[in-house]
C-alpha cells in the first residue's frame, strides 16, 4: 500500500468526534431510576414520544437492578453518548442537582477537547473552539438562540456577538452541549461551534427534591484585603397530580471581591528602520538602532494599574410543566440573570513625546526595545500648571500622570419561553417552541461605562522604561525641587467620561417534527422551520475635557483627597517586581469626591470642553452614536436518518439540508462635525455641531447549509465516523452599522473613522470531521480525531483615504508655515507663535489655548475603515486526542486530552504596519489533564488546563498582539459525611499563574498581570 493511501486511511480512522466529559460525582449504589443529571439528554437521545421521561431507567434496567451512580455512571454515560451520537457532540453534565464541575461555565467548558477560554477580571468569560474565538460560537439556551450583551471595555459603541459566560452561575445548569459539526436542526451562527446550555425540568425527575448550598470565597488577589464574600444557591423541584404537573425554581447569589493589577504599555505602529515618522527613532543616540529593513515598535504610553473589583451575580429560573395526557407535554419557563461589576481603577503612568531620546535594541529583523529614555527641560522658574495663555505662556514641565476611574456596569438577561411537545400517534412527534429574550448592558453609576480622571505632577526631567524583565520597569526622575510624592504638587488635568449602552432582543419561533418509519432503512425524517427576529441597539457618547496642561492650580485640590499606595508588592511572582528602579509608590484619590470637586470648580461634567453633551445626570453623556440593527432570519430544514448494515456491521447515515434567508435593516445616528482645533502639543480634536445625521442601509443574503453524518462499527467496540457540513457566522454589529463615524481625536498625520456595510455575507465554513474510537473497558476509552475547515467570506477592513465633512487642519496651513519660517521648531513653539500673531483664530478657554482651523488650511485627511467581504480564504485543521481511563475499582481515574490546531494564515512580524496582513486569530494548541478519586463518599479532583501562545488581536491586520502560553491548576474535594450532607473545598489557580501579552517582539509587552489563588469552602444539603 502506498504512503498516500496509508495516510488517507489513517485520517479516516483517526478523528475525535464526541467527547462527553461528565465530571465525577459521589459514588454510591442505589436502586433505579438514576438521577436526572445522569440521564440528561442530548439531541440524539430526544424521546420520540412526548411522555418519555429522561428520569426513566436506561434500557435493560429493571426496578430491582442496582444502578451505579457518581463517577462510574458518569464515565459509562460519557461513553454511551459518544458511542451512540451522530456527528461531533461534546457534553458536560452536572455532577448532581445544583452542582456543576466548576463554579463558572466557561471554566468547565475548557475541560473539553478543543475548547479554550479567555478570562476577564480573573474569571472565565468567553470561549474559543478549535481556534475560533467567541464571535464565531453561537450560544443556545434549551435549543433557543440567546441574545448577547458583551459590553467590552465600555469605551465605545458595543459591537460583539460574543456571549459572556460570566453572566451565568453554574448552579442552575443541568448540562452544556458543544456541537462542533453542523446540525441542520439547530439555529445557525457558529462556525466554531454551537453551544447549547440545558437547564433542569421537573418532569424529568418526578417527586420532590431540593438542594441548598452556601460557601465563602476568599480571593487572595485583593489589594491588602482578604475579606470572605458569600455565595448561596438553591434548587427546588416537585411534581403533583400523579406526576402530571411539575414546578422547579432555582436561584443563586454570588459576590466576589478581587483585584487585577497590571502593567500596560501602548505601542505605536511597526516602523521600518528606514522610516522617518513622528514617533520613529532619531538617527543618533541609539544603541544597536534597528537597520533599514528591520521592523520595530516604540511605546506611546506606559502605566501601572491597580483595579479593585466587586462583582455581584444573581441568577434564577422558574419552570412550570404539565402533561394533561400521555402524548402532550407543555413547558413554561422564565430565566433571569444579572451581573453587576464595579471596578475602581488607580494608575500612575507616562506618555512619550519622542524628543530627546536614547535607547537600546535587540537585533532584527524584528527588533525589540531593551530600554527607552527621554529627557525633558525643567519647568521655567516660577511657572506652574496650568500655564497661562499666550503670550505669557511658560514651560510647566513634563507630566507624571496619576489617574483613576470608577465603573459600575450591569448586564441583565431575561428570557421567557414556552414549549409544546405532542405525539398525535406513535410515528409522529411534533414540537413547537417560542421565546422572547433580551440582554441589556449599561452603566449603573453617574460617571459612565468607561472614564479617566487625570491628575499630574509636572516636572519630569527623565522618564525611562526597561524591558529586560517580564514586568516593564517604569522609572521617572523629577527636576530639582519637584517632589512627586508631595500631594501639594498634584494638579487636576484632563478627563473623559464615556457612556455606552447595548441591548439585544430576540424573538424566535420554531416548529419541529419527526416521523418514525418503524425500523425500515429510512428510519426517520426530521423537518421543521425557525424564524428569528433579532433587534440590536448600540449607543455611545462622551464628555471630554482636554485640560491636560492643567484644569486649575494644584492648590484647588485638598491634600487629604489623596492616599499613598505602594507598587512593588502588587506584582509578586513577576520578574522585575523587586527592581529598585521601578516607581515605588504613587497617589490614588477618592474618585467620587474628586469628580464632585472638579465639576464644581471647572464645570467638568456640566460644561465640558471640547466634546460632549451632558444628560444632566452626573457625568453621563448624551449618545452621539446610536446604531440600530434589525436582523430577520427564516430557516426551514429537512433531514433523513438511515439505519442499515454495511458488510454486516451496524451503520448510520444522517443527511439534511437547511436553508437560511436573512434580511438586515441598519440605521445609525451619528454626529456631524463642524470644525477642528489644536488643543495641545500633540492633541487635535474634532468639534461637532448641535445636530446629528440619520442614515439607513439595507442588506440581505441566503445560504444552503448541508450536513451529513456517517458512522460504522467495523468490529466490536470500535467505531469510525465521518461528517461533512456547512456552517456560518454572521458579521459583527459594528461592521453592519449604517453610518460614517469619525474619531474625536486626530494627530499630525490625520484622523480616522469607520463606515459599516449591512450587506456583508456571513463567514462560511465547509467542515470535515473524521474519528476513530475504541471502547476498551467498561468506563474507559480512547479516541483520535481529525478536523478540517475551509473558511471563506472573511471581512477585510479596507482603508480608504478621504476627506470628510469639509474639515481642515491647522497643520501645514499658512499660520503653521509662518511659524516654521520664523524659527519655531517644537509644537509648543508653533502654537505660541500662532497665538501671538493670529489671536483672532484662537479661543482661550481658561488655561486652554485652542487654535481653530480655517478654510485656507489644508483639508484634513481621514483613513476610513470600511468592511467588505474579501477573497481571502483560510484553512484550519487539527487533531484531537482523548483518553478516559478508570483504574479498575480503586476509585481513581484520569481524563487526558490534547488538541493541535493549524491555520493557513499567520501574521508575519517582519513586515511593517504599512503592509496589511490577513491572519487567523485565536489558533493555539491546548491540553487538559484531570485526575480524580471518587469512592466511599469522598471526591477529589485536580485539573490542569494549558493553552499555547496565540495571536489574540491582529490590530486591524497591521499590528499584532499575542497572548503568551498559560497554564492553570484547579482542584476541589468533598466529603458526604451524612446522606445528603456534603462539605467541600475548591481552589482556582492554585499555583498563581500570571498572564502576559506582547506585540511583535516579546519585549513589546502590552499587558502583564500577576495571578493569585481563589479558595472556596462550604456545605451542600440535598433532600
Amino acid at each position: 500500500m502506498s504512503a498516500s493511501h496509508m495516510n488517507l486511511m489513517f485520517r479516516w480512522l483517526a478523528s475525535g468526534s464526541t467527547i462527553a466529559l461528565i465530571a465525577p460525582g459521589v459514588a454510591q449504589a442505589q436502586t433505579a431510576p438514576p438521577p436526572a443529571d445522569q440521564t440528561q439528554q442530548t439531541e440524539e437521545q430526544r424521546p420520540t414520544t412526548a411522555n418519555t421521561s429522561s428520569a426513566e431507567a436506561p434500557a435493560g434496567v429493571s426496578g430491582n437492578d442496582i444502578v451505579i451512580t457518581g463517577i462510574r455512571a458518569s464515565l459509562r454515560q460519557s461513553m454511551d453518548i459518544k458511542k451512540n451520537a451522530q456527528g461531533v457532540v461534546d457534553a458536560i453534565s452536572a455532577e448532581e442537582m445544583g452542582k456543576f464541575p466548576d463554579t463558572n461555565l466557561a471554566e468547565s467548558l475548557q475541560r473539553i477537547t478543543g475548547v479554550s477560554i479567555d478570562r476577564s477580571n480573573g474569571e472565565g468569560s468567553v470561549v474559543t473552539v478549535r481556534g475560533f474565538g467567541p464571535e464565531y460560537n453561537l450560544i443556545l439556551l434549551n435549543g433557543r438562540q440567546m441574545p448577547t450583551a458583551n459590553f467590552g471595555n465600555g469605551d465605545g459603541a458595543p459591537n460583539s456577538r460574543a456571549f459572556d459566560f460570566a453572566n451565568l452561575a453554574s448552579e442552575g445548569i443541568a448540562a452544556v452541549e458543544v456541537y462542533k459539526s453542523g446540525r441542520v436542526t439547530l439555529p445557525t451562527g457558529g462556525i466554531g461551534s454551537t453551544i447549547n446550555i440545558l437547564t433542569p425540568r421537573p418532569l424529568d425527575r418526578p417527586g420532590m427534591r431540593a438542594t441548598l448550598s452556601a460557601k465563602g470565597v476568599l480571593d487572595t488577589s485583593r489589594n491588602g484585603k482578604d475579606k470572605i464574600t458569600p455565595e448561596v444557591a438553591g434548587i427546588f423541584s416537585d411534581t403533583f397530580a400523579d406526576n402530571r404537573v411539575g414546578i422547579l425554581v432555582t436561584g443563586s447569589y454570588q459576590r466576589r471581591k478581587a483585584s487585577v493589577n497590571s502593567a500596560n504599555v501602548g505601542w505605536r505602529d511597526g516602523y521600518l528602520g528606514s522610516e522617518n515618522n513622528w514617533g520613529s527613532l532619531p538617527a543618533t543616540g541609539q544603541t544597536n538602532r534597528p537597520g533599514p529593513t528591520d521592523v520595530y515598535q516604540v511605546q506611546q504610553n506606559a502605566s501601572y494599574d491597580l483595579n479593585d473589583i466587586d462583582r455581584r451575580r444573581i441568577n434564577g429560573q422558574a419552570v412550570l410543566q404539565f402533561r394533561p395526557m400521555d402524548n402532550l407535554t407543555g413547558t413554561l419557563d422564565y430565566t433571569y440573570s444579572q451581573n453587576k461589576v464595579e471596578i475602581r481603577n488607580s494608575n500612575v503612568g507616562v506618555w512619550f513625546n519622542f524628543g530627546d531620546v536614547t535607547s537600546e535594541w535587540t537585533d532584527g529583523p524584528v527588533a525589540g526595545p531593551i530600554f527607552y529614555s527621554e529627557n525633558f527641560a525643567p519647568p521655567d522658574p516660577g511657572c506652574t500648571a496650568p500655564s497661562p495663555p499666550a503670550p505669557n505662556a511658560c514651560n510647566i514641565g513634563k507630566d507624571l500622570s496619576y489617574s483613576g476611574s470608577l465603573t459600575a456596569n450591569r448586564s441583565v438577561n431575561k428570557s421567557i419561553g414556552g414549549n409544546l411537545a405532542w405525539d398525535p400517534f406513535h410515528q409522529l412527534h411534533l414540537e413547537f417552541d417560542a421565546h422572547h429574550s433580551t440582554a441589556e448592558s449599561k452603566p449603573t453609576n453617574k460617571f459612565g461605562s468607561n472614564m479617566s480622571v487625570g491628575n499630574a505632577v509636572f516636572g519630569i526631567a527623565n522618564q525611562n522604561i526597561n524591558y529586560e524583565n517580564d514586568l516593564p520597569i517604569i522609572n521617572v526622575t523629577m527636576a530639582p525641587g519637584v517632589d512627586e510624592l508631595d500631594p501639594a504638587n498634584i494638579t487636576p488635568t484632563g478627563n473623559a467620561f464615556r457612556t455606552a449602552y447595548f441591548k439585544d432582543r430576540i424573538d424566535q419561533a420554531q416548529l419541529k417534527g419527526n416521523w418514525d418509519f418503524d425500523g425500515s432503512f429510512l428510519d426517520s425524517i426530521d423537518f421543521g422551520v425557525s424564524y428569528v427576529d433579532n433587534k440590536i441597539r448600540s449607543a455611545f457618547g462622551v464628555i471630554q475635557n482636554d485640560t491636560w496642561g492643567g484644569a486649575g492650580p494644584a492648590s484647588d485640590i485638598p491634600d487629604d483627597i489623596f492616599t499613598l499606595e505602594t507598587l512593588p508588592d502588587k506584582f509578586p511572582g513577576i520578574s522585575g517586581h523587586n527592581d529598585p528602579a521601578m516607581i515605588q509608590s504613587f497617589y490614588t484619590f477618592d474618585f467620587e469626591r474628586m469628580v464632585a470637586l472638579i465639576d464644581s470648580l471647572y464645570g467638568t461634567c456640566s460644561h465640558p470642553t471640547p466634546a460632549g453633551k451632558p444628560t444632566g445626570v452626573g457625568c453621563l453623556a448624551q449618545f452621539s452614536t446610536d446604531r440600530r440593527i434589525k436582523e430577520r432570519t427564516l430557516a426551514p430544514y429537512l433531514q433523513a436518518n438511515m439505519v442499515f448494515d454495511l458488510f454486516q456491521r451496524p451503520s448510520h447515515l444522517r443527511a439534511g439540508i437547511r436553508y437560511e434567508r436573512t434580511k438586515i435593516n441598519s440605521a445609525a445616528l451619528v454626529p456631524v462635525p463642524i470644525g477642528t482645533q489644536w488643543a495641545a502639543a500633540n492633541e487635535f480634536n474634532i468639534t461637532n455641531g448641535p445636530d446629528s445625521a440619520f442614515t439607513s442601509l439595507k442588506g440581505k443574503y441566503h445560504e444552503w447549509l448541508p450536513a451529513v453524518d456517517f458512522d460504522v462499527e467495523p468490529i466490536h467496540n470500535v467505531k469510525l465516523r465521518a461528517s461533512y457540513s456547512h456552517t456560518i457566522t454572521r458579521a459583527d454589529y459594528q461592521s453592519m452599522q449604517g453610518g460614517l463615524t469619525l474619531g474625536n481625536l486626530f494627530r499630525v498625520g490625520g484622523g480616522d473613522g469607520n463606515q459599516g456595510n449591512p450587506n456583508l455575507l456571513p463567514f462560511k465554513s465547509k467542515n470535515i470531521d473524521l474519528s476513530a474510537e475504541w471502547y476498551y473497558g467498561k468506563e474507559s476509552y480512547l479516541s483520535v480525531g481529525y478536523f478540517h475547515k475551509d473558511v471563506s467570506n472573511y471581512i477585510s477592513n479596507t482603508i480608504v483615504e478621504q476627506t470628510a465633512f469639509d474639515l481642515h487642519t491647522p497643520v501645514g496651513g499658512p499660520r503653521y508655515n509662518a511659524a516654521i519660517a520664523a524659527g519655531a521648531v517644537t509644537p509648543e513653539d508653533i502654537r505660541a507663535y500662532i497665538a501671538l500673531h493670529y489671536p483672532s483664530t484662537v479661543i482661550v478657554s481658561g488655561p486652554q489655548t485652542l487654535i481653530q482651523s480655517l478654510p485656507e488650511d489644508p483639508l484634513l485627511n481621514f483613513k476610513i475603515v470600511t468592511p467588505a467581504n474579501s477573497d481571502q480564504k483560510a484553512k484550519i485543521s487539527g487533531w484531537e486526542f482523548n483518553v478516559q481511563h478508570s483504574f479498575w475499582n480503586t476509585g481513581f481515574g484520569a481524563i487526558l486530552n490534547y488538541t493541535i490546531v493549524n491555520g493557513s494564515a499567520k501574521f508575519d512580524n517582519t513586515l511593517p504596519h504599512s503592509v496589511f496582513q490577513f491572519a487567523l486569530v485565536g489558533l493555539s494548541d491546548s491540553a487538559n489533564a484531570v485526575l480524580f478519586y471518587d469512592k466511599h463518599g469522598i471526591q477529589a479532583r485536580l485539573a490542569y488546563n494549558w493553552r499555547d501562545k496565540f495571536l489574540s488581536n491582529d490590530g486591524g491586520g497591521r499590528n499584532p498582539t499575542y497572548t503568551e502560553a498559560y497554564g492553570q491548576l484547579d482542584g476541589n474535594a468533598s466529603y458526604e459525611f451524612r446522606k445528603g450532607y456534603t462539605v467541600f473545598v475548591e481552589g482556582i489557580n492554585l499555583t498563581g499563574s500570571s498572564r502576559r501579552t506582547h506585540q511583535r517582539h516579546v519585549n513589546n509587552v502590552s499587558f502583564v498581570s500577576p495571578g493569585y489563588a481563589r479558595y472556596m469552602a462550604g456545605v451542600r444539603v440535598s433532600f
